[in-house]
């Protein structure tokens, strides 16, 4: 069994630690680390996943952007302890985290990440959207979770920088009663990964 629950303010350095366990030491330098830098991340899609012995196996988060004014989820990272990698965690936590997006009235969510792994999700290229440099554009997928959110949505990718926006992440994110409780979860089958 696993618990499933949202990211909390005192969970941070611990999923900081499974990030740098799981990614190159200069990640923080990555043009998407850019779009967060002083922006709430949206506190009820960031997840943990802890196995029976309270242990920290898996982790995502997800931020608030623009593209052409509009709103858009960036999903990542998406991290899984290297000793539990294979097990369809990270694919539980996609699953999980975009069924609550869509529960929470979001349109589309974007990321940067290899088209072979997500594409199993829906990702697909995103041909007129543009990350930061030196993001490689057929890295920068997206996935509409309304019909034709993506229509006519091109443009840069920007930081959420709207008064309303942040303020409303960071009284959400601050609220102990916004949060959505933990479940217990079944642990996926070893080698599923779709």
């Amino acid at each position: 069994m696993y618990q499933l629950c949202p990211e909390e303010p005192r969970d941070w350095h611990e999923v900081e630690a499974l990030m740098d366990l799981c990614f190159a030491p200069g990640r923080t330098a990555l043009s998407s680390y850019r779009l967060r830098d002083g922006v709430p991340p949206v506190g009820e899609l960031c997840l943990c996943l802890r196995n029976g012995e309270g242990t920290l196996t898996a982790a995502i988060r997800y931020w608030p952007v623009r593209v052409g004014g509009r709103p858009v989820l960036l999903l990542g990272p998406v991290a899984v302890h290297p000793t539990a990698q294979g097990e369809g965690l990270g694919a539980l936590l996609m699953r999980e985290s975009l069924d609550r997006a869509i529960g929470m009235g979001w349109a589309r969510v974007m990321l940067v990440g290899d088209a072979p792994y997500y594409s199993r999700f829906g990702f697909a290229r995103l041909d007129d959207v543009e990350m930061p440099p030196p993001t490689n554009p057929d890295r920068v997928l997206g996935l509409e979770l309304q019909a034709g959110a993506w229509l006519g949505v091109t443009g840069e990718v920007c930081r959420e920088t709207s008064p309303e926006t942040l303020a409303g992440l960071a009284e959400i994110n601050n609220d102990p009663h916004m949060h959505a409780e933990c479940v217990e979860i079944e642990a996926p089958l070893k080698g599923i990964h779709g």
